[in-house]
């Protein structure tokens, strides 16, 4: 039993120390380093913030600031975009790893996920600080956040061994999921409320996974623990993300021994 846990914790301490040094490696040679990562979301939110505020003088939302409401959703999208981004080409970026017969590759995507994660969780204490500057301060409700970002890592990492296997052999995947990710971005009520649609399209538009996702961050942020599902669509919510990590895993096993020879 101890020899098994000790296995585990090795595993998990090298899967961190990978997605550390591939999160240094990426900004390696650049003048600002890693902070590049912080600069591109926090420009995105500024020139969001400009164009529907100042340009479309957006009202507040739910009597909160049309910045502060737009940010919590914007954090858990930039998670979710910039991991099946970044890990899509993963087994192509190291497919020197991937050639060699020791090397576990599973941990390649999911490393890129635990990479973009650390980011994540340095823009939620990025939206904390700013909601503290317009006056909101910490509560308890914060701690709803954690079983969102449960599921958020859940859903992107069985997405992210479904494109990355995919990738290995049509290389348009690439293409495919940036306009995938572009459509689902305004599919999804991050830069409008849900309300301004009609209601048999908010019926539909609910399905969609990452919309539990935003709406609960925004719960945290703004609702303050306004009940938002019931079990049954919570049910779907983390059977969709299960389901989809399951065929992710069996996709990227079952191809795997196919990897080096294309490589």
């Amino acid at each position: 039993m101890k020899s098994r846990f000790r296995v585990w914790t090795n595993y998990c301490a090298f899967i961190w120390q990978f997605a550390l040094d591939d999160l240094k490696n990426k900004y390696s040679g650049s003048a600002l380093g890693i902070a590049w990562a912080f600069i591109q979301p926090i420009i995105t939110i500024i020139l969001y913030w400009f164009v529907f505020q100042l340009g479309f003088k957006s009202q507040p939302v739910a009597d909160f600031p049309f910045i502060l409401w737009l940010l919590a959703g914007l954090v858990p999208w930039f998670f979710f975009s910039d991991a099946i981004s970044n890990a899509t080409g993963s087994l192509r970026e190291y497919n020197y790893l991937v050639k060699k017969v020791l090397f576990n590759i599973n941990i390649l995507p999911l490393a890129k996920v635990v990479s973009t994660l650390l980011i994540q969780f340095v823009l939620i204490v990025f939206a904390i600080i700013f909601y503290c500057l317009w006056g909101y301060f910490p509560d308890i409700y914060y701690l709803q956040l954690l079983p969102y970002l449960i599921y958020m890592v859940v859903l992107t990492t069985g997405i992210v061994y479904l494109t990355s296997t995919l990738y290995v052999f049509f290389k348009d995947v690439l293409q495919i999921i940036s306009i995938i990710l572009q459509v689902v971005f305004w599919l999804t009520p991050i830069v409008w409320t849900l309300d301004a649609m009609p209601e048999s399209i908010q019926g539909i538009l609910k399905y969609n996974p990452m919309y539990y996702v935003v709406s609960g961050y925004r719960n945290a942020f703004v609702g303050k623990g306004k009940s938002l599902w019931g079990l049954e669509m919570t049910l779907y919510y983390w059977c969709i993300a299960f389901s989809i990590l399951a065929l992710g895993l069996w996709l990227f096993d079952r191809c795997r021994k196919h990897f080096a020879d294309i490589l």
